[in-house]
């Protein structure tokens, strides 16, 4: 489902700028739940031989100790990232004894919020600062919301490629903006809205959360229907995840977060930041001499911000991101809206990238015109859909207030994705782009090939969403053990693992400051 205001620069695109196109940097941020054998949330804490989740660069923990989080090193190749991430799981595996990484968005069976341990990063401020900012995440919304997993991709285009793009969009005589870099930004963020517009079709292709286990909702509400004994969901669903019983937050439905531009996206959202919030006021920030969050504020830093794409920048030792976007301008994308596709041993596929890929540079040279405050909720009205009953027969979006068929819109969409994999099937010398859009294209087709049209015909049989989940952990974790072993990679991780918790010794060693002041100043920054 195209939108008819748009136009393409696709054809701007000559083969001195298609060459750059060989070098989009790409990484992933993948989690998973350590789980044991009885199928519960680890209680341990994060095994020593990886390393310090606080300074090792790519095996750390996201909000709770039990739930892992590996980051690829930045690559131009995309078979580079699956082998690291392969080899991530691996070198895990190897120390966590019987337990297994949890190969789904969704959490095992849960106890309650007591169930889920906050991550512990150390004694050092910056390691106090991140367990508050997660002590804050559990009182303000509860600890199960942060038990789910996902994987976040991050995407940029190189250096080479800027210049050559905003020369040929000043010859085509359109918006450049005043240098390179406000060019680069001014694009990302027509990325961004163009993203959020489609993303609906990211929610089909590769959600993979129809259901839940029954204890996820510790006694909440809901909607659900019994799918097996104690597995609950919706038979068309594609990713419970990013519906309201996943990501949900009351007091960020009010907010305002702009994507018109940079600046009004660090002003909307620094503006977020310093709002104060009276239900977390009674909360209290620090109760018995404890903290319980870092401030009152609507979002305690802007991570907390549960938006589905970011823009981000690198920063600095000691520097906000949000500093960074204003002062340095974006220098790369993060999609976070991926689930975990539990029939893949990584999570991720290769072909899954190179679509991706494709996608967003499709996102890229969408030149639309910027959504109206009434169109916003045609697009979240859209999303909504999709999640919940996306592989419905009869399901229909919205486009300028016309019903389209599901289908046709997706058909419309891929096919016109279809343009940008061709461009990078050119300038790799492959077929692997296209062939990863025909391979989306036949999910339309099928509803059954999506992941979780693949998850609803493994319960329909008899099996309860536990039971699957474990059975592919298991047969990931046989995967993993038989890979042959990569001695320069584990020494060099394990070389990694030593300097990490050298590092955080040095940090812990090095405080001179007490964390209330330390606190103080980071508020107040």
């Amino acid at each position: 489902m195209v939108n008819s205001d748009c136009t393409s620069t696709l054809s701007l695109i000559d083969s001195e700028l298609a060459t750059t196109l060989t070098d989009i940097v790409r990484g992933v941020e993948k989690e998973g739940l350590r789980v044991t054998t009885d199928n519960h949330v680890a209680q341990d804490h994060h095994p020593t031989a990886l390393g310090s989740t606080l300074t090792h660069p790519s095996i750390t923990t996201d909000y709770s100790e039990a739930l892992l989080e590996f980051i690829t090193p930045t690559s131009t190749k995309v078979q580079d990232t699956v082998d690291y991430l392969e080899r991530l799981h691996k070198l895990t595996l190897e120390n966590l004894d019987e337990q297994v990484i949890w190969p789904v968005s969704m959490p095992c069976r849960l106890d309650g919020d007591k169930s889920i341990p906050i991550a512990d990063y150390g004694t050092s401020n910056v390691g106090t600062l991140k367990h508050v900012y997660r002590q804050g995440l559990g009182v303000r919304y509860g600890r199960i919301m942060q038990s789910i997993a996902g994987i976040h991709y991050n995407f940029s285009l190189p250096d080479q490629f800027w210049p050559l793009y905003r020369s040929k969009m000043q010859a085509d005589k359109r918006t450049v903006g005043s240098s390179v870099q406000d060019f680069k930004s001014a694009q990302y963020f027509s990325l961004i809205r163009n993203f959020r517009r489609y993303s609906w079709i990211l929610h089909y292709l590769f959600g993979a959360s129809p259901v839940l286990d029954k204890s996820f909702l510790n006694g909440r509400s809901h909607q659900l229907q019994e799918i097996q004994k104690d597995t609950l969901g919706l038979p068309y669903a594609t990713s419970l995840r990013m519906s309201d019983l996943g990501y949900q937050n009351t007091a960020q439905q009010g907010l305002h977060v702009s994507y018109s531009s940079l600046e009004e996206y660090v002003t909307t959202l620094g503006e977020a930041m310093h709002q104060s919030y009276p239900p977390y006021d009674e909360i209290g920030i620090k109760v018995d001499g404890q903290y319980r969050q870092l401030n009152a504020n609507v979002l305690q830093i802007e991570n907390e911000y549960y938006s589905d794409i970011r823009p981000k920048r690198v920063t600095r030792s000691g520097e906000k991101p949000i500093a960074a976007l204003r002062d340095r301008g974006v220098e790369y994308i993060e999609v976070r809206i991926l689930d975990i596709n539990p029939f893949v041993p990584i999570g991720i596929s290769a072909s899954q990238m190179r679509f991706l890929d494709a996608y967003l540079l499709y996102c890229l040279f969408s030149q639309c015109p910027e959504v109206s405050n009434t169109g916003c909720p045609e697009i979240r009205g859209n999303q909504r859909e999709v999640i919940l009953r996306g592989r419905d027969p009869s399901l229909t979006l919205t486009r300028n207030n016309q019903q389209v068929p599901f289908k046709e819109a997706a058909q419309e969409l891929l096919e016109a994705v279809m343009g940008t994999a061709k461009l990078l099937d050119q300038a790799n010398q492959t077929n692997e782009y296209s062939e990863s859009v025909r391979q989306q294209q036949a999910k339309v087709v099928d509803s059954h090939l999506t992941p979780s049209g693949q998850m609803m015909d493994e319960l329909n049989q008899g099996t309860d969403f536990v039971e699957l989940a474990r059975h592919q952990a298991d047969r990931f974790k046989d995967y993993f053990d038989a890979l042959p072993r990569d001695p320069k990679f584990d020494v060099e991780h394990a070389e990694m693992a030593q300097q990490s918790l050298a590092k955080q010794a040095e940090l812990e060693a090095s405080d001179t400051q007490s964390f209330d002041d330390f606190l103080a100043e980071y508020n107040a920054s």
